[in-house]
Parts: structure tokens; C-alpha cells; sequence
């Protein structure tokens, strides 16, 4: 028997039910790509971690730079309540998405987190923006 197969592997149910959980709570940066390019963007993605500098230095496009420490009640009333966003950070040596996907979640907000982060984007060979500005991504 192999460290593999050691533990038997769930029942399908309980994968399936595990599996779909997951999917829940996040998606991953081709996921984000494939919408981008196809114009199915039905989704705020966060920029969440960084200044105002390192965000303009390279970012994902489409993305909008909001801290998660600036995030309240206040802030996120400028989207309908029913706003999916999707947050993403550095990478996953960063849980600031982490961080700020509690904190929407504790707000009542649908999040997402893109696995991954700008580290993901750049594995990817998908393009970032720079400046100020969301920026879009190239179909």
C-alpha cells in the first residue's frame, strides 16, 4: 500500500459535497482570464493588499485597489448588496485576500477568493495593467 492509498479516499458523496464547497469560496486566476475575455464579468475584483503604488506598478486588469483594511459597511455600499466579489493578494504566501474575504463575508457580501493572487496571474502568462486605473484586460 502506497502513503497514497494508506487512507482510503472519500466516498463520492462526500468528495462531491467537499469538491462543490470549495468552487464556493473560490476560483482561480484563468477562471477570472476566461471571463475577462469573454465579457461575462459578473464579479468586483479586489486588489486587496499593497499601496496605492505598488498597486500602480502592476495589477491585475479590471482589478480595483481597496485595502482590506479599508473595507466597512460604508465603503461596499457603493455596490448592490448582491455583489460578487472576488479578492486576490500577492499570492499564497499572503492571506490579506483571506483577510479581506472575512471581512466581506462578515459584512453579508458573496466573495470569492482568486487562488493564487498576482504570483498565480504571473504562473499563468496572463498580462497585469499598471497606473491608477482599473485598467482592462485584452480579449
Amino acid at each position: 500500500m502506497s502513503f497514497v492509498s494508506d487512507i482510503p479516499a472519500a466516498a463520492s458523496s462526500v468528495a462531491a459535497a467537499h469538491f462543490a464547497a470549495r468552487l464556493s469560496l473560490e476560483t482561480d486566476c484563468a477562471d477570472v482570464a476566461a471571463s475577462m475575455k469573454a465579457g461575462e464579468i459578473d464579479f468586483v475584483l479586489l486588489h486587496v493588499v499593497g499601496s496605492p503604488e505598488a498597486y500602480a506598478r502592476r495589477h491585475v486588469p479590471g482589478a480595483i485597489h481597496l485595502r482590506h483594511a479599508e473595507m466597512s459597511a460604508e465603503r461596499m455600499a457603493e455596490w448592490p448588496a448582491d455583489t460578487l466579489f472576488v479578492v486576490y493578494c500577492a499570492g499564497p504566501h499572503c492571506n490579506g485576500a483571506d483577510r479581506a474575504a472575512l471581512k466581506l463575508a462578515m459584512l453579508g457580501r458573496p466573495v470569492k477568493l482568486m487562488i493564487g493572487g498576482v504570483t498565480g496571474w504571473a504562473d499563468e502568462g496572463l498580462p497585469f495593467a499598471q497606473g491608477e486605473e482599473p485598467g482592462r484586460l485584452a480579449a
